[in-house]
């Protein structure tokens, strides 16, 4: 009696058992599975055993293994799915399990999972079932003996529907975001009003992390009374002292401005404070680019990053702040090495429609691409937010294009629905959210007061990529 475990066929809907009066000394069960790391990661987060030899693969390959093993209970889990679902099956129960771990497991192993009965207790109602796990070069990884109470009962009983199980490796993008990034030299920024816990340890992590030459603007003792509570080193980092955040804002836009620094990272303080000085008629960093915010999302369900624009800055952009809040976008999806980045612009259908203007702007700005007028991406729009980013959803619509289901970056209509787009994404998505500003004369790490050191270090390394990008063009 043996089945493939891995995907289930049709015919194995139903599970039924073995009660005690079927059972026979040698009579036996196996199953097949093959073990991937998403089962060891799952086993850790259900168990809790984070030990570093199942789920660090830089600290497993300086033990004795060289590579990442299974928990040695994920085993002994596979032996109880058997007793429990296979044979006896439903209505047993354990009374003990003995093991040992004979071999190691790594993931892509396949197990032999075997239950083979070794004695009846006919007075007590006991079974005793010889448990074995077998690799696939033939190899006894487990071994041991399980007493149970087999059913009394024939019963066949419809194999139950679990949830689709979700994992997302959030430090993945993040560290291959970090690599590309690390690969060139830190920029010096500005890290202005660096006030609470997450804007200071943001600095001092991209700092450490090789992103930053990071320059501390904003009142010194409070900077230094901020460290020492949170036990944070920030002794080699200069310090601009200042008394408040608006001169924190002003000397930093200043530093900008005379190339003392090559980017701002926003701190503590308001964004409407920083960037009233940034967009200044006489002293800010204006160019002839309108400028524009980015949020570069990492969402566990979507199979790549995804920029969303303009949620920060423009609040009802018109047609022309349209165009460069699309340029910008396209020149951070190159610096962030997406060659030919797919373009959605979003309405709320994907029709065109007179009296709706964000369909009536898509279409234009679809049409400049054709007139060479905006460059190195594809766009498609008016798209609805479901076809830009669900090929299936684009299909029941009839919608064939690149971008189509596929988009790299979703360009919206106005601040108000990119920043409630970017928020659901980050809260209820899960996503992981990094924030930059471009079209000033330096790239501006924007984040909201409530972002983690995660995300400002992140931003960092995308602000870090746009500055090089830049820099090359």
């Amino acid at each position: 009696m043996s089945h493939e475990n891995n995907s289930m066929p049709e015919e194995n809907l139903w599970i039924e058992n073995h009660p005690f009066a079927e059972l026979r000394v040698g009579a036996s069960a196996s199953i097949q599975r093959t073990l991937t790391k998403a089962d060891i990661v799952l086993f850790a987060k259900v168990s809790g055993d984070v030990n570093p030899a199942h789920v660090d693969a830089a600290y497993a390959k300086t033990t004795r293994f060289g590579e990442i093993i299974a928990h040695g209970m994920l085993g002994g889990a596979l032996i109880s799915m058997v007793l429990g679902t296979e044979f006896p099956g439903p209505g047993t129960i354990y009374v003990s399990q003995n093991l040992r771990f004979l071999r190691p497991v790594h993931p892509g192993d396949t197990l032999t999972v075997s239950v083979t009965v070794a004695s009846l207790d006919t007075e007590h109602h006991r079974a005793v079932l010889d448990t074995r796990c077998v690799d696939q070069n033939g190899e006894v990884v487990i071994d041991g003996q399980a007493e149970v109470v087999p059913p009394k009962e024939k019963l066949r009983i419809q194999r139950a529907e679990l949830p689709d199980v979700l994992l997302a490796d959030k430090n993945l993008r993040y560290g291959q975001l970090l690599a590309a990034a690390q690969q060139y030299k830190p920029m010096r920024m500005a890290v202005v009003h660096p006030c609470s816990r997450d804007a200071l340890e943001g600095a001092v992590q991209a700092a450490q992390l090789g992103l930053i030459e990071a320059v501390l603007v904003g009142p010194a003792e409070k900077i230094r009374a901020l460290a020492a509570e949170h036990q944070l080193d920030i002794g080699a980092l200069p310090m601009v002292d200042v008394p408040h955040s608006h001169a924190a804002a002003q000397k930093a836009v200043a530093m900008a401005q005379s190339g003392e620094v090559h980017a701002l990272m926003k701190g503590s303080l308001h964004t409407d404070e920083l960037m009233s000085e940034v967009v200044a008629p006489a002293n800010g960093l204006r160019t002839a680019r309108r400028i524009s915010h980015i949020f570069v999302l990492d969402v566990p369900r979507y199979g790549k990053p995804l920029l969303v624009t303009d949620a920060a800055i423009n609040i009802e952009p018109d047609f022309e702040a349209k165009a460069d809040i699309v340029r910008n976008a396209i020149d951070l999806a190159h610096a962030l090495g997406i060659g030919r980045p797919k373009v959605a612009i979003l309405s709320a259908v994907e029709t065109v429609n007179p009296k709706m203007r964000s369909s009536m702007d898509a279409a234009a700005l679809c049409k400049m691409v054709d007139r060479g007028q905006i460059v190195g991406g594809v766009l498609d729009g008016p798209l609805a937010f479901d076809n830009a980013i669900s090929a299936f959803a684009a299909g029941i619509k009839g919608i064939h294009s690149e971008v189509a289901g596929d988009a790299d970056i979703l360009v919206v209509p106005n601040l108000e629905a990119g920043n409630m787009l970017a928020k659901q994404l980050e809260y209820l998505a899960d996503a992981q959210a990094a924030g930059v500003v471009l079209g000033a004369k330096v790239p501006i790490v924007l984040t909201s007061r409530a972002d983690s050191a995660h995300s400002r270090v992140a931003s960092c390394a995308v602000a870090l990529l746009a500055h090089h990008h830049a820099a090359k063009a």
